[in-house]
């Protein structure tokens, strides 16, 4: 086993589209989303230790450090199902905010389970994989791919699309904080969208997206319920819009919204002509490609890569 520490970052992401399509039997919703992994993260560093014990430590005080957080119980899920004898101690450097939409915490389980992998040596099929990071929340597969991709089911089917080109992003973080249950409470039958709702947000095909984004065909469901009840989440909106974004929209079930700049002269003056409110956030960063995230990983991207890539072979 590997015992030099890595340091790994657990990437933000955004919903281009998202669209909640029916109630399911096992009290998900269905959903059909494209999301996109963004430059904002978090900082995670992994060291393996002799002993059995998960030490996690976090200088965000509000973050649990127990088997609340994600990142903890990834680390036990793998070290059960494999009968690793050895621990690890965990260092979480916080950047996203929670109760944002951003998928920090799906993000930080997935960037755990792939930095053990790693440091374990651990050998595990895709299959396997994405059922543990299905179990831990459905956003989890989504971030053992990164870059652009639509996410069915319950959120933890993924089909991997080709890149969305690199775009300027502002997100603004109210002081509003909207959890993914109320969201979903929130939600009325006429809210939900027809089944054969398609979230196209690029003209080509999967295989090629060469394609500039449709600013058209942006939409979040979330959007209008959450902003009709957290009226300071519109003004955030309302001011990104302002301040010169091509279009915002809320994140997920929010309650960050995010701006779409035209380029990075765009976005530098929007930093500076934005008016945010007492205690409002605002994060500047650009879209991140697969290729891209999966160098940024280090040894964790490059064994998920061949991972995924020697199965598609098979």
């Amino acid at each position: 086993m590997d015992s030099r520490p890595i340091a790994v970052p657990a990437f933000a992401k955004i919903n281009w589209s998202l669209r909640i399509l029916s109630k399911r039997a096992d009290g998900y919703h269905e959903i059909d989303t494209v999301l996109q992994t963004i430059s904002l993260h978090d900082t995670i560093t992994f060291e393996a230790t002799d002993d059995e014990s998960i030490r996690f430590r976090c200088g965000d005080r509000s973050i649990p450090t127990d088997e609340r957080n994600l990142v903890w119980r990834a680390a036990v899920a793998l070290r059960e199902r494999y009968s690793i004898n050895r621990g690890v101690k965990i260092s979480l450097e916080k950047r996203i905010p929670s109760e944002a939409g951003l998928g920090g915490g799906s993000s930080n389980a997935a960037a755990t389970l792939m930095a053990l992998l790693h440091l374990w040596q651990i050998e595990m099929s895709p299959n396997d994989l994405l059922a543990i990071a299905g179990e831990l929340g459905s956003d989890v597969p989504f971030f053992l791919h990164g870059g652009t991709a639509r996410a069915t089911g319950r959120g933890n089917v993924i089909e991997p699309l080709g890149d969305a080109p690199e775009t300027p992003l502002l997100i603004v973080k109210p002081n509003a904080s909207v959890s993914t249950a109320s969201a979903y409470a929130a939600l009325n039958s006429r809210a939900l969208t027809t089944p054969d709702s398609k979230p196209i947000l690029f003209r080509s095909q999967p295989s090629d997206f060469s394609a500039s984004l449709d600013l058209n065909t942006l939409q979040n469901d979330f959007e209008p319920v959450v902003l009709q009840h957290e009226p300071e989440i519109e003004r955030a909106k309302v001011a990104l819009v302002k301040s010169g974004a091509r279009a915002a929209m809320l994140s997920g079930s929010g309650s960050a919204v995010f701006g779409i700049f035209e380029n990075q002269d765009a976005q530098e003056r929007a930093i500076q002509a934005i008016e945010l409110e007492a205690g409002w956030r605002a994060f500047p960063c650009k879209t991140v490609g697969r290729s891209h995230y999966e160098t940024a990983l280090g040894p964790a991207g490059e064994l998920i890569a061949r991972v995924f890539s020697e199965n598609a072979g098979a």
